[in-house]
């Protein structure tokens, strides 16, 4: 279990490197997609190095219910 969770952080750790490498935290006007995009790359982490560049085109927010 100990290994897992270490190969899970470090995986994670990597694609936040990636985001930050491709300057996605200096966004000034953050939305949706900008977020997305930003979530997808952490998750693909060293994925991102071998060609993987995941990005959001499009983003609905769901509206709440009344």
């Amino acid at each position: 279990m100990r290994i897992g969770s270490a190969v899970l952080a470090i995986w994670l750790v990597i694609g936040l490197l990636a985001a930050l490498q491709r300057d996605y935290f200096g966004a000034e006007n953050p939305d949706c997609r900008k977020f997305a995009t930003i979530a997808v790359t952490i998750v693909a982490g060293p994925l991102n190095y071998v060609g993987v560049n995941p990005k959001v085109k499009d983003c609905d927010v769901p509206e709440p219910s009344k």
